[in-house]
């Protein structure tokens, strides 16, 4: 990179560092924490940068080598939603540095086709699962050596170590089997399958759990597991923060959060998820010391009779799917998080935005949730008119909103 693009890329890394020392983290880390400890009096509000990303961040960017590019990208996504959006995004005082490895579900690749656009296809592995029961072998498990995860830290503490250094932080454990299954066989096989061969389904799914708690095994014997008590990202837009797991000397998964959903099985009926589907990954989720379970799936269909059981269910998705007075009565007095997920169309559609609808779609969830622990975050934007000022007015009306009609 130019030195142009290196002095560009440094007084990113000083804004971030200045932006985390302020007062304001301090307290946003107070009040992150008591969220996920289920003792908050005020929600907390989030908007997922990522899948918008490329409709504002090019009006930022400087550089122009495609390695300097990158490393602009991840600097300003640091700071966007602090500087422009207003939200309760937290900036790091660091760069985290993660371990890399991961399963490869049954060691199959999985195969994409896209268009030009964001649409793709997931080529089809497995038609009939009792003709191809035989492609499904043991699962490939990968883990990054440690001095290769040292020479990446290393590189960005060339660049920023005396600025904003870089740190090898832990992760939440992120398992979603039947998203490895319909990225290897069509949903609508998926589905029959489970009609025409019951025994075979579940066998693919136990053999799914146990390569991952293989995964888990391996992660714990090689001491790679790391505190997620803090800043690190639990998926779906939120964060670790919590008091409720070890800060320190971390030897189990169980001393960890982990994430899961089955967005594909929201065709199935209750009484098929809990035979099907819930068996395989309680075997997972009991391996969590905490875990946040949904994404835009309606999880009140599953509730009583598989999610209300998991003791250790910290936060659960209300996506714009969920029936919400439902989910509020079932979270109500419990140490669960009531994680809404706005319809992405109010920031999402339009140039403008249309301010009463949106107010009138908050206010249903603050009266849904009243009495809960809620948190608001909005995913699944793809556009916003390249506009800041839009998303920081959106986060302004849910604010003006929560500060009118939330009763805790």
């Amino acid at each position: 990179m130019t030195k142009k693009e290196l002095e560009r890329l440094r007084a990113l890394a000083k804004e971030q560092a200045e932006i985390a020392a302020k007062p304001e983290m301090a307290r946003l880390q107070k009040e992150w924490t008591a969220l996920n400890d289920c003792e908050s009096d005020r929600p907390m509000i989030t908007v997922e940068l990522g899948t918008f990303a490329d409709d504002l961040l090019p009006q930022l960017m400087e550089c122009e080598s495609e390695d300097a590019r990158k490393l602009e990208r991840m600097l300003l996504s640091n700071i966007v939603n602090h500087k422009y959006f207003g939200d309760d995004t937290f900036v790091r005082d660091f760069i985290p540095v993660t371990y890399r490895g991961g399963v490869k579900p049954f060691g199959i690749d999985v195969e994409v086709e896209h268009t030009s656009g964001l649409g793709h296809h997931f080529v089809s592995q497995i038609s009939d699962l009792e003709e191809d029961f035989h492609k499904l072998k043991p699962s490939e498990i990968t883990l990054e050596p440690k001095a290769e995860t040292e020479k990446r830290r290393d590189a960005l503490n060339e660049l920023f170590g005396d600025i904003l250094p870089a740190r090898i932080t832990g992760s939440a454990l992120y398992v979603c089997p039947t998203q490895n299954i319909v990225h290897i066989m069509s949903m609508e096989d998926m589905y029959v399958a489970m009609y025409d061969a019951p025994e075979l389904f579940k066998k693919m799914m136990d053999m799914l759990s146990d390569d991952y708690n293989r995964y888990f095994d391996l992660l714990e014997q090689e001491n790679r597991l790391l505190p997620t008590v803090g800043a690190e990202h639990l998926g779906q837009g939120t964060y670790c923060f919590t008091s409720d797991l070890p800060h320190e000397n971390i030897t189990s998964t169980k001393q960890l959060w982990g994430y899961m959903d089955s967005q594909e099985m929201t065709g199935i009926s209750p009484d098929m998820f809990a035979e099907f589907v819930f068996p395989f990954y309680k075997k997972i989720f009991d391996r969590y010391g905490l875990f946040s379970y949904g994404c835009c799936e309606a999880v009140d269909p599953i509730w009583d009779k598989c999610l209300k059981h998991a003791e250790n269910l910290r936060r659960v998705s209300v996506s714009p799917w969920c029936n919400e007075e439902f989910m509020g009565a079932a979270l109500r007095g419990r140490k669960t998080v009531y994680h809404r997920k706005p319809s992405p169309n109010f920031l999402g559609v339009g140039t403008q935005l249309d301010e009463e609808a949106l107010r009138q779609h908050i206010r249903k969830t603050l009266l849904a949730a009243k009495g809960c622990t809620l948190e608001f975050t909005q995913r699944d934007v793809y556009a916003v008119s390249k506009s800041f000022s839009k998303v920081r007015r959106y986060v302004e009306i849910i604010r003006e909103e929560c500060e009118k009609y939330w009763q805790p």
